[in-house]
């Protein structure tokens, strides 16, 4: 049993498969991505974007299924961008957020002293509102860990999460 699945490519996105690179060009911009794993060929077959196996093995028909989703948010990420809003959150001492380069500088956390960092990927612009961090780019990958970074750079440690939860937390995905 042979197991294909078909991305649709949209109106305005080239897409060009060279050996197990694929590039993705947009409106917004450029994104390539390694899609080479054993027994998986990709191909383009008018509009679609074909992955496809004749494999019956099951990390190589989930693999046609993971590289279907990202060629998918690829063509999101270059035709509309995504946006991820992150919301800071204290109750006790006032966080105070400074952008230095690629590095979010994180400061009065807990009413410690000593700034905390969090590293902006490349890519990924960050922009810093009145309690609220907004994070837009293409790639979506790179948008998680940023804000992964952010949420790991502001947990709570050595006491009860219960009553101290302050940090910054993603409240929307766009």
């Amino acid at each position: 049993m042979a197991t294909e699945r078909k991305v649709p490519i949209p109106a305005g996105v080239q897409v060009e498969i060279d050996g197990p690179v694929l590039k993705v060009r947009g409106q917004k911009g450029q994104l390539e991505r390694n899609v080479r794993f054993p027994q998986i060929s990709t191909s383009i077959a008018g509009s679609d974007l074909v992955f496809s196996t004749g494999s019956d093995r099951k990390n190589v028909v989930a693999m046609v299924g993971t590289f279907a989703a990202h060629a998918g948010n690829m063509f999101t990420g270059v035709s509309q961008g995504f946006e991820y809003r992150m919301k800071v959150v204290y109750s006790h001492f006032p966080i105070q957020l400074k952008l230095q380069g690629n590095k979010l500088e994180i400061n009065n956390f807990l009413g410690e002293k000593k700034a905390r960092y969090a590293r902006i990927e490349g890519g990924v612009n960050a922009k810093i509102g009145n309690d609220e961090v907004v994070l837009s780019g293409i790639d979506k990958e790179l948008l998680g860990i940023t804000s992964a970074n952010i949420e790991q750079a502001t947990k709570v440690r050595k006491r009860d999460p219960r009553i101290f939860q302050d940090g910054i937390y993603i409240v929307q995905k766009a």
